[in-house]
């Protein structure tokens, strides 16, 4: 068998799960850094919602409370999904179509008007677009590796 069973927990272990897992814990960590001094610059001036937020992730990506937020919720879902390789596979390819959704629509619209809401920046915007071909390219990769490479359990 390729695949390792874990003793701590009695699944096997797949690159599938552990990936959508690594991906869910990377955005808890950017949920959370987006509230930290020094991670975040300008948190002082960090908002709810909108524009009016001017706190910077890294001093680059606009981040207001409700963005850290939407971060955390995703990681939550991708730790959680993690643990079926079909909760995993949605995780990947459901979460990357989201976030080419979020890529078009910070395309879409004026990023100083009110539709704005998240706040979303060009530097966002590319990230995003790279967030969303990588998860879906991932998600079909691995899930393809592991029903090509899926034994029969007794």
């Amino acid at each position: 068998m390729s695949q390792t069973r874990s003793t701590r927990t009695g699944y096997a272990a797949s690159p599938l799960r552990t990936t959508a897992a690594v991906v869910g814990a990377v955005f808890v960590v950017v949920g959370i850094a987006g509230f930290v001094p020094g991670i975040t610059t300008d948190v002082d001036r960090l908002a709810t919602a909108g524009t009016d937020s001017h706190a910077e992730l890294l001093g680059i990506f606009q981040v207001s409370v409700l963005h850290n937020i939407v971060h955390l919720l995703i990681g939550a879902a991708g730790l959680a999904m993690s643990r079926t390789a079909s909760g995993a596979r949605a995780f990947l390819i459901g979460g990357g179509v989201l976030y080419l959704a979020l890529w078009l629509y910070g395309l879409v619209i004026d990023l100083e008007s009110t539709a704005n809401f998240v706040p979303l920046n060009t530097a966002d915007n590319w990230l995003h677009l790279g967030l969303g071909v990588g998860m879906i390219a991932l998600g079909l990769a691995l899930a393809r590796g592991e029903l090509a490479g899926r034994t029969v359990r007794r």
